[in-house]
């Protein structure tokens, strides 16, 4: 599995990953070129098209870095669907929609999933103080409910959400929701004697 996140000479087997997986790291630690190289190894499978949601503002900012190996103007970027969203509201409605894809991507993919989600803004919405946690669970659920959908329309082929979140201390923030729904982590450790992350 974790190979997936490096460069491939081979298209990957997607039966081999897990419905729902979170990677997780500290501030600048490489975790959105990792996500963006698991979703070209993804779509290596010309079959597959694989989506990429973000937030367009913070990509731009902090492109990620391609491996020297991926050659800019291969067809296998014509495969990749980028979708940029503001909030978790963007997140539900499209998922919410999900089973109308005739056919359904191998991937899903989203960088920094706890940063669309406005503490302020889901504490009014759901008129809870965990109205953050609330809107977190429920928008889970929903990607779990999507990809169940998708299995049973298209048992030969399956669909993986793949997460990223920032970490602070041990774990990530949220560990306690993710775990609700969440079986497969990966984390990035790095130290401040040694900018270079560990996977």
């Amino acid at each position: 599995m974790v190979e997936q996140f490096f460069p491939l000479t081979q298209s990957i087997e997607p039966e081999s990953i897990g419905p729902l997986i979170l990677l997780s790291g500290p501030i600048c630690c490489g975790k959105t070129s990792l996500l963006f190289q698991f979703t070209i190894n993804c779509a290596l499978d010309r079959s597959s098209e694989v989506v990429f949601i973000c937030n367009k503002g913070k990509l731009e900012s902090k492109p990620p870095f391609l491996s020297e190996a991926i050659d800019p103007s291969s067809d296998v970027f014509e495969r990749i669907q980028m979708k940029y969203v503001e909030d978790y509201e963007d997140i539900k409605k499209y998922f919410s929609a999900f089973h109308l894809h005739v056919r359904f991507p191998s991937a899903v993919i989203i960088d920094d999933f706890g940063g669309f989600f406005n503490d302020r803004y889901c504490q009014q919405k759901y008129g809870n103080a965990r109205g953050r946690d609330l809107a977190m669970v429920r928008t889970l659920s929903l990607c779990q409910d999507a990809v169940s959908h998708a299995k049973k329309l298209q048992p030969h082929k399956s669909c993986t959400i793949l997460l990223s979140d920032l970490q602070q201390g041990d774990s990530p923030q949220l560990l306690f929701i993710y775990r609700r729904l969440i079986k497969c982590f990966f984390t990035i450790e790095g130290s401040s004697y040694h900018p270079i992350s560990e996977f």
